[in-house]
């Protein structure tokens, strides 16, 4: 007899800044200039305050009072609030604490999709008996990683994946929330239409032109007329508006395959601008070498070596695999802005890994913003082109205008493919 699903959607609240104020507590002596909780002041996690450079990875709540966005240029950040403070990102800590997080749930399921670093859904069917009523089972798993690790976490429960997700998106932190179908006029239709899952910036101003300003008025519009506004995105986010979501937890490993390409570079980077061009030539071959096999990727890594010939790489996953060359490039910068430390670049990579054939199935991505039905029909007619008439037949405008700049043209050879750790 079917029963039916129970699915947890479990976020650690404030990741990065969370797990940095942890370690820091655990280890004072190592951190004399701040003694407070990072989570009670308002703080961040990002670049280099010193070089006024970078971005914010995560924020406290006080920061957030500020109006300090994730994102955002720490520039933009501290003018909201100049009494910021910045501590750099710490990678490989926040990886083990990733690890002992997950660890701690695979003592309640067995079917565990961790879709980034710091979320998992959990497939918890059945688990009852064992654990008690969702609820319950919920807040002793969120309290359980509070007493192991002192971190908090929010709990999503309900019937399918992206319920699970929205519900563990409602008040924060450290809290329980259900959102099963008869629950969603209540909870869900009331909230702005921006807060739906996979709704952007972009995707809400051409609802509110539509005249949609909440979940619940896209959940009852007409689905010819969000079709014609938003092409396949737009049936998708009015099924979601309607509560209809993937329920299969993928606790299989993908395809351990992986594409990438590096390129050593005939002078020494000493400017992100110059790497921003490298890593889009770059990002252009895996981009073209996934769209040929009809794969996407879910992690992509970026590798620095440094003209003293030492090594450093930096991944991260995203929420949606991808092989949209905008997307690997955007990730891709973002990942190398984290990890340069400013010393002359003489090589650059990029790889991706965690590997879905798109035969068998994936989510649409969150890149929204930049209209992704378009950006796929032009990599894949400047993929034609160039596999009709040579590389060179069509170059990105941004490659001549560093070409005129007098350091040539910059371009990874796409003949030399290269794989290294991640």
């Amino acid at each position: 007899m079917s029963r039916e699903k129970l699915i947890f959607h479990i976020d650690v609240n404030s990741a990065f800044l969370s797990w940095e104020a942890v370690e820091r507590l655990k280890h004072p002596e190592q951190f004399p200039e701040i003694t407070a909780d990072l989570r009670t002041i308002a703080s961040a996690v990002g670049g280099d305050r010193s070089k006024r450079r970078g971005i914010i990875l995560a924020k406290s709540i006080p920061a957030k009072k500020y109006k300090v966005q994730t994102g955002e240029p720490i520039t933009d950040a501290l003018k909201k609030c100049p009494n910021l403070v910045i501590v750099p990102a710490r990678h490989g800590i926040y990886t083990q604490y990733s690890k002992a997080f997950i660890n701690i749930l695979e003592r309640y399921s067995d079917m565990i999709e961790q879709c980034s670093i710091d979320e998992c859904f959990i497939d918890m069917t059945g688990t009852e008996k064992l654990f008690g009523p969702p609820k319950e089972a919920a807040a002793r798993i969120k309290d359980e990683i509070y007493r192991e690790l002192g971190f908090t976490v929010n709990v999503g429960i309900s019937n399918n994946k992206l319920l699970a997700k929205m519900a563990s998106d409602f008040k924060k932190p450290n809290l329980v929330h259900t959102l099963f179908p008869h629950e969603i006029p209540d909870k869900m239709w009331e909230l702005p239409v921006g807060d739906l899952f996979l709704v952007g910036k972009s995707t809400e101003r051409t609802l509110h032109t539509l005249g949609i300003h909440t979940i619940g008025e896209l959940a009852k519009s007409d689905l010819q007329v969000i079709k014609g506004a938003l092409k396949k995105q737009g049936e998708v986010i009015w099924k979601f508006a309607n509560g209809e979501g993937a329920s299969i937890i993928e606790s299989e490993p993908a395809d351990s395959k992986s594409y990438g390409n590096a390129t050593t570079i005939a002078f020494d980077v000493t400017d992100e601008s110059t790497a921003d061009m490298v890593l889009m030539s770059l990002a252009e071959t895996v981009g073209r070498r996934l769209r040929r096999d009809e794969a996407k990727a879910q992690v992509v890594a970026v590798n620095i070596r440094y003209s003293d010939l030492s090594r450093t790489s930096h991944q991260c996953e995203l929420v949606h695999a991808t092989n949209i060359t905008n997307e690997i490039y955007a990730t891709a910068c973002r990942l190398f802005e984290e990890l340069w430390d400013g010393r002359p670049v003489r090589l650059l990579g990029i790889q991706t890994s965690h590997i879905k054939k798109m035969s068998d199935g994936v989510q649409l991505s969150l890149f929204d913003d930049k209209n992704m039905e378009k950006l796929e029909k032009l990599d894949r007619a400047m993929d034609s082109i160039r596999e009709k008439y040579g590389s060179d037949a069509v170059t990105r405008a941004s490659f001549l205008e560093k070409s005129n700049s007098g350091k040539g043209r910059i371009e990874a050879a796409p003949g030399k493919e290269k794989h290294f750790g991640v």
